[in-house]
């Protein structure tokens, strides 16, 4: 396990540059789980280091594989400077503690709802998991490990996340690009949706 983290640090490290935070939450039954800050020009991004200690497990499965299965980081980029984006750290380990915690597998394609704003008076309460593989590489691991996927966190209005459950996440990434949405913005308005 600490291998791994060690193995995902070096890539978060290497990609990203030196973290200029990082914050620790710990909940009951659950792994400890760290949210690394990193600024990047007018840029800021959170990247999780924990979720992939161990492989998320089917929920069906009578047992988990201790080694085998899809493992993850998570990725969220905002604009510096126009919320108070660093009380999302909390909110982000919630979210990294959720395959333990719930027994879900966070793959690209899926909703995360939090249930409270992702920091105050944020317009978002829920993110679609992105694609990996664009900002931070795949992390490849010994056999039979799978590798490590960092998975690109993209906020959702109330709006929005309906508006996915109803027409998929392809249709809405696909509206967010067609009406040129900054997703980086931490205060931005939910796209049109008519």
């Amino acid at each position: 396990m600490g291998d791994v983290l060690a193995l995902v640090e070096a890539r978060l490290r290497t990609t990203l540059g030196e973290p200029d935070a990082r914050a620790a939450v710990t909940f009951l039954g659950t792994d400890r789980m760290e949210v690394l800050r990193f600024v990047d020009g007018d840029v800021i991004r959170y990247a999780t280091l924990g979720m992939s200690a161990q492989p998320m497990a089917d929920p069906t499965a009578v047992l988990a594989d201790p080694v085998k299965g899809p493992r993850a980081e998570l990725v969220l980029s905002v604009r510096a400077g126009l919320a108070d984006t660093d009380k999302a750290l909390r909110p982000l380990a919630v979210l990294a503690a959720s395959p333990q915690v719930e027994g879900v597998i966070v793959a690209p394609g899926a909703s995360l709802d939090l249930g409270e704003p992702l920091w105050p008076g944020a317009p978002f309460s829920s993110v679609l998991v992105a694609e990996s593989g664009g900002l931070v590489e795949d992390l490849e691991l010994d056999a039979p490990m799978d590798p490590v996927r960092f998975l690109p966190l993209l906020p959702m209005t109330p709006n929005e996340a309906a508006w996915k459950r109803v027409k998929g996440a392809q249709e809405l990434q696909e509206r967010w690009l067609s009406h040129g949405t900054d997703l980086r913005d931490p205060l931005r308005a939910s796209v049109p949706l008519d």
